[in-house]
């Protein structure tokens, strides 16, 4: 079988390109490695996608996305692929243990995953006190203190997310000013167990059978010092999830695909959309209107080159 379209990664963009694909009648496939929803599931609570007034659950949010792609005809199926080979018109998805699927349209959808700090003692204690979800491991910290790193949207939501659990969470930010939007930093600094460290970096994670300790170093004084904790969430940003496609499609500085208003990368039939593609701002929302776009893009492209049975 030749699908019309597979997309490759199942979050938002992906299942939103899905989506439309599957009610533009094309036979379309979707290969997610995890479970469908992408880092939205690791989202404990969504305030800002529209039409949830009150704000929704990650993880109910991507099951609502997910059920109405599958309705109008959307396969989904789970794999880790490994390649993209082109083959005159018709591309070839390899999978990890070798099963191929063959596409007259890819759509990349592969997102992007957290960035490590790349400090002493983050893989040592990854899973043992250092995490990047705080809605996966947050409930392990009751009553305990622990440190987020980072100042962006994530890593203030999920600092506020902590404090349900935990007696103390530091924010250790290198700047003196949150990035954060302004309603989650009203609500962080009015919290009475968020303890913000300004002008610092992580410098070494340290510990015995768990984490105990935070080392960190101010970029203003030089001054070191250790904050006493027991977990250490990291936020500092995302790589795109584009190891597999160097030498297919042009990527940035960054590895981020390059693409045009129409989701369409260097290589003809291949489109992209949501948080592994160059663009300034990565939400829920924007990944939703890249998946869209894409799969019209991919709908167009099928009728202007596939006229004829091959």
């Amino acid at each position: 079988m030749i699908y019309d379209v597979v997309i490759i990664g199942g979050g938002p963009a992906g299942l939103t390109a899905g989506l439309y694909a599957a009610r533009a009648r094309l036979k379309s496939l979707l290969i997610e490695k995890g479970l469908p929803g992408g880092l939205v599931t690791t989202t404990e609570w969504v305030e800002n996608y529209p039409g949830f007034e009150e704000g929704i659950m990650g993880v109910e949010l991507a099951q609502k996305m997910e059920k109405q792609a599958t309705r109008f005809g959307l396969e989904i199926i789970q794999g880790t692929v490994v390649d993209i080979s082109l083959n005159n018109k018709i591309k070839r998805i390899t999978l990890e243990g070798s099963q191929d699927y063959e596409a007259k349209s890819i759509i990349l959808a592969t997102g992007a995953h957290p960035r490590p700090l790349k400090i002493e003692g983050e893989n040592e204690f990854r899973g043992r006190g250092v995490s990047y979800c705080a809605t996966c491991d947050g409930a392990f910290y009751r009553g305990k203190k622990i440190a987020v790193v980072g100042g962006g949207d994530s890593a203030v939501q999920e600092a506020i997310f902590l404090t349900k659990f935990a007696e103390v969470v530091y924010v250790v930010h290198r700047r003196d000013e949150l990035r954060a939007e302004k309603i989650l930093q009203e609500r962080a600094f009015s919290n009475p167990k968020i303890i913000f460290v300004w002008n610092s970096v992580a410098d070494k994670i340290t510990g015995e059978n768990g984490v105990n300790a935070l080392h960190i170093k101010n970029l203003k004084t030089g001054e070191k010092s250790a904050l006493d904790v027991h977990g250490v969430f990291i936020y500092i940003g995302y790589n795109p999830n584009t190891e597999f496609l160097k030498g297919l499609v042009n990527l940035n500085e960054n590895n981020y695909i390059i693409a045009d208003e129409n989701m369409a990368t260097s290589a003809p039939g291949i489109f992209t959309a949501g948080d592994v593609r160059n663009k300034p701002l990565k939400q829920i929302a924007t990944a939703v209107g890249d998946g869209a776009t894409a799969a019209m893009a991919a709908e167009k492209y099928i009728e202007e080159n596939f006229q004829e049975s091959y």
